[in-house]
């Protein structure tokens, strides 16, 4: 993603305040120290495919360490969790991601004879448009609805990204204090915990 016009630690000096519910600090500074994970419900080599079209599809080269996007959607699926949604044309979360995973296998093998992890960055964003817009090669998507399968995993990615506390601090997203006190909710105002673009807040 693109650089943040906000100050780095910016989101770290407001969890330490206390603007921010006890609860709320403790899940997002889990989130910051994130252990490596290694996947519960996808095998290596899917696990590895997710891992890398989430990398496609939000890319990261200013971080040194990026925000992993996978190990929340194989957790999910590993508890049986649900994300709220589906399409009445997919299958279950668990059916849908394992069929729709496999057919990116495929397209990627039809299209450039190849396994999509060994493409480079613009084959593997060709087949992922392709998927996008319903013209993928490969027998799964017969039976599922690439469009649709797609739809799913980008609104899963992203809001996985956005729940990072680094993401949010990337766009002076602030709303993580949560303690009862906001007052300026009009247009064009802002409480004192919001940054300016460039300026670190003393809180």
């Amino acid at each position: 993603m693109a650089s943040s016009p906000y100050p780095a630690g910016t989101v770290r000096a407001l969890l330490a305040t206390d603007l921010v519910t006890e609860a709320t600090r403790t899940a997002l500074l889990a989130r910051l120290g994130a252990p490596e994970y290694e996947p519960q419900y996808f095998d290596a080599a899917t696990y590895e495919l997710l891992r890398m079209v989430a990398a496609r599809l939000f890319p990261q080269p200013d971080r040194e360490a990026p925000i992993e996007l996978a190990p929340s959607i194989d957790q999910r699926l590993f508890t049986g969790g649900s994300d709220g949604w589906r399409y009445d044309v997919l299958p279950p979360d668990r059916e849908t991601y394992r069929l729709g995973l496999g057919g990116i296998r495929e397209s990627a093998r039809v299209m450039f004879g190849q396994y999509f992890e060994l493409l480079t960055g613009a084959q593997q964003d060709a087949v992922l448009r392709a998927v996008q817009n319903e013209t993928a090669p490969g027998p799964i998507w017969d039976t599922l609805s690439a469009n649709r399968f797609f739809e799913e995993l980008l609104a899963e990615l992203t809001e996985n990204y956005y729940a990072h506390p680094l993401a949010q601090e990337e766009i002076g997203y602030v709303g993580l204090a949560d303690v009862p006190g906001w007052t300026k909710i009009t247009l064009n105002e802002k409480e004192d915990r919001e940054p300016e673009e460039g300026e670190m807040v003393n809180w």
